[in-house]
């Protein structure tokens, strides 16, 4: 092979390494989802990955004209969004979706109604990538995720749900559940579980073994607090911000929010960089009160070496506390 061709290889070859990513999200109560969808932009803007769509796991009227209205503000309106019409996905109201119906924000879809329904949406895309490619972010109930699962061969291709997750997905990066002393307690009870436990449970039961799960637990965004300074300072390039704006309507100026979400994200394209710490692999199971447990393999009769939960030192959370803020900040590629 000639030397420019070799290179022109790697280049390639580097390029298609990049993770390809999906998004899945409850965007209704917390902010830390806009935070995280950000991320997903203008690492897709830096050819650090790509994004091929978005998933929403909650069920809120706005949130696909919200999610549209900030995709069309970091420059991709056309990007894919499914929504959940599962009767079990918790409704959720919203301090901030309400931005989509401001004029400062423009975008096409209008209504829950016109968007794709998620699993659809999630079959169509798996099928369309090379194989052991997708790494899917989750960072909510896991109604798309449970849902998936249960799916059965349609137009978009003859395998089921766990056969098409095997044969596409690379990983599966989670926020839920919490694995170290947090929040005042040993026994945390985390949102994301305990407002879908069948969900989760059905993720934690059923998704196949051969295709990793990384999960961020509630102690390591509840280390990672989104600077208010930031939200005051970094945004003014513009007189309108959605994300500034839609911060300020959750938590106000006075706050730093945690970087649940966020910490997810950047698992998820960034698995190789030491950003995080991995525990032993071993099995996480989900509690009927929705507690999640961690067990080693041959620690009980499932086994299993599946399942890792991130970890974190001082160092590294200084890193990637910085790494979120400039990931956040950094302005639409337009």
């Amino acid at each position: 092979m000639k030397p420019l061709t070799f290179l022109l290889f790697l280049a390639a070859s580097a390029f298609a390494e990049k993770p390809r990513i999906i998004f899945d999200t409850d965007i209704t109560g917390d902010v830390d989802d806009v935070l995280a969808l950000t991320m997903c932009h203008t690492l897709a803007d830096r050819g650090a990955c790509g994004l091929l769509g978005v998933t929403i796991s909650k069920d809120n009227p706005l949130s696909a004209s919200f999610v549209d209205a900030q995709n069309t503000f970091y420059g991709r309106p056309d990007l894919p969004i499914g929504v959940t019409r599962d009767p079990k996905a918790q409704k959720r109201p919203s301090s901030y979706l309400k931005l989509a119906d401001s004029p400062e924000y423009p975008h096409d879809l209008k209504s829950n109604d016109a968007a794709r329904e998620a699993v659809d949406l999630l079959r169509e895309l798996l099928a369309k990538q090379p194989d052991n490619s997708v790494s899917i972010i989750s960072v909510g109930i896991a109604s798309n995720m449970a849902n998936l699962l249960k799916s059965k061969a349609d137009k978009h291709s003859p395998l089921d749900g766990p056969a098409l997750i095997r044969q596409k997905v690379k990983a599966l990066s989670i926020m839920a559940g919490a694995f170290a002393f947090c929040n005042r307690t040993n026994y945390h009870l985390e949102a994301n579980v305990i407002n879908g436990i069948a969900f989760m449970q059905t993720v934690a039961n059923e998704w196949p073994e051969d295709v990793p799960v990384y999960w961020s637990g509630y102690e390591i965004g509840e280390a990672l607090p989104f600077p208010r300074d930031s939200i005051a300072e970094d945004f003014g390039y513009t007189p309108h911000h959605i994300v500034r704006e839609a911060y300020l309507l959750h938590s106000g100026p006075a706050h730093d929010r945690p970087c649940w979400d966020e910490s997810s994200v950047l698992q998820a394209v960034f698995p190789n960089r030491g950003f995080f710490g991995l525990s032993s692999p071993g099995r996480v199971t989900v509690g009927t009160d929705g507690f999640t447990k961690f067990t080693p393999p041959g620690k009980d009769a499932r086994g299993g070496k599946r399942d890792r939960f991130l970890t974190m030192s001082s160092v590294q959370q200084a890193r990637v506390l910085e790494a979120i803020v400039q990931t956040t900040v950094q302005p639409p590629k337009k």
